[in-house]
């Protein structure tokens, strides 16, 4: 019943679902011409306003990119991969495989969502060498923690408005991540939800005569060949541990002096983090550049998207085009409801914009005007966003690339164990933002 609920979906993602980068420009096409049909603006008016703001969101766009690299190269060390390897003996039995590998995969995706990806994808393999299991619930199940993201320490959302000199700073100022990730509201999401996604998970394990299983013999990690010749002294400093020991405690030293100081949580000093441990836990400099080589291949999108978010986003402001869409979103949401609308249309938008930092660029010139002139929590409606971007994550095949990447699997292999994480997931988290 499953399978054959979720082929429809499938083939409609196969056959209609194009690079991100087409839907990004897409998206510019369709904003400029909006901007110059709906709002009067003259051709040569709108080139200006996005060439003029098409550079407008490189700090931005250079931290979004340090999320993904620094969780992907602390994940790839020696002893996170060592521990993910002691985790997987505890699975015992297929049903603990599945609930065990969600809840590991949840709490990396709340820590880093960069480093919950890998994590996620590294801990099913190792569980898939020790425990006969359906491989592709496995990695499903691996992936469906990454729902939580952007309710943890690495969300995009409530990091750039907690950070000084965020791009909607002048409309409503520096938020406190006490007021978002550490609400009332988002830590009753997190407690359910951590409960539930692995229960759901594991109620859709298959009978072991239907599931399908993968010879545990090529899930093991190739070894790299060691150095036989003698380094000469530039290998010696690129091998050595004393030098990324040092500088990795450094860092370290360095967020224990601010925290002391009261400092908060923002999105400088979580990259911050995750590189000095990814530096100090990776011991030598060659390893650590060895492990960026293989970061960066699934951070080119942020690289080449980021300036046309920019661009659309000047677009928008500055012909009136976002004024217009927010008047419309006044028009029949209230004060209550903003926020549900805002992570049903966070969803959608995810489809398109599969990247959180850019979504928020592109609307958060919509829903912000909306939520003061309704006299709505800001605060509420910006994690409605960030829940609706992380939503429909579960069925948008970008951010699961490197989770499939690492298992050896296809989209549609588990497409539809994530559409009824979906259904039931979106239900939740609905239903939490119109009670609180």
């Amino acid at each position: 019943m499953l399978n054959a609920a979720a082929k429809p979906f499938v083939k409609l993602v196969e056959k209609y679902l194009p690079d991100p980068f087409v839907f990004v420009l897409i998206l510019t096409v369709l904003v400029m011409g909006s901007a110059i049909l709906l709002e009067q603006q003259p051709v040569t008016v709108v080139l200006q306003q996005w060439g003029g703001g098409f550079w407008g969101l490189l700090t931005f766009s250079m931290q979004m990119l340090l999320v993904l690299v620094c969780g992907h190269m602390l994940a790839s060390t020696n002893p996170v991969k060592a521990g993910l390897n002691k985790l997987a003996a505890l699975a015992a039995s297929p049903g603990r495989a599945i609930i065990l590998v969600t809840v590991v995969s949840m709490v990396a995706s709340w820590l880093n969502w960069g480093f919950g990806l890998v994590v996620g994808a590294l801990f099913a393999k190792a569980i898939a060498r020790r425990v006969q299991v359906d491989y592709r619930l496995l990695v499903a199940s691996a992936y469906s923690g990454f729902v939580i993201w952007h309710g943890g320490l690495a969300g995009s959302i409530p990091l750039t408005i907690a950070t000084p000199g965020h791009f909607s700073e002048d409309t409503i100022g520096v938020i406190s991540t006490s007021d978002t990730l550490f609400s009332t509201l988002n830590l009753t999401l997190l407690a359910i939800l951590i409960i539930v996604i692995p229960l759901v998970n594991r109620a859709m394990m298959p009978p072991k005569d239907e599931g399908i299983y993968v010879d545990p013999q090529q899930l093991e990690e190739p070894q790299l060949n060691k150095q036989e010749h003698e380094l000469n002294p530039a290998e010696k400093l690129e091998q050595s541990r004393l030098l990324g020991g040092i500088v990795g405690l450094a860092g370290i030293a360095y967020l224990a002096f601010y925290f002391n100081d009261g400092g908060s949580l923002n999105l400088n000093i979580i990259n911050f983090l995750f590189l000095f441990l990814a530096i100090l836990l990776h011991g030598s400099p060659a390893q650590l550049l060895h492990s960026l080589q293989k970061a960066i291949q699934g951070a080119t999108g942020i690289v080449l998207q980021f300036p046309f978010y920019a661009g659309i986003m000047a677009v928008m402001v500055q012909s009136g085009l976002a004024r217009d869409l927010s008047q419309w979103l006044i028009s029949f949401a209230t004060a209550d409801s903003l926020a549900v609308w805002s992570f049903l249309s966070a969803g959608i938008v995810n489809m398109v914009v599969p990247s959180g930092g850019g979504q928020w660029a592109v609307q958060a010139p919509v829903i912000l005007p909306a939520a003061i002139e309704l006299g709505a929590d800001v605060n509420k409606v910006a994690m409605a966003v960030a829940w609706g971007d992380a939503w429909t994550n579960l069925i948008q095949p970008f951010w699961a690339l490197p989770v499939l990447a690492i298992a050896g699997l296809k989209a549609r292999d588990i497409m539809g164990f994530c559409l009824v994480q979906l259904i039931i997931t979106g239900a939740i988290i609905s239903a939490v933002f119109v009670a609180m």
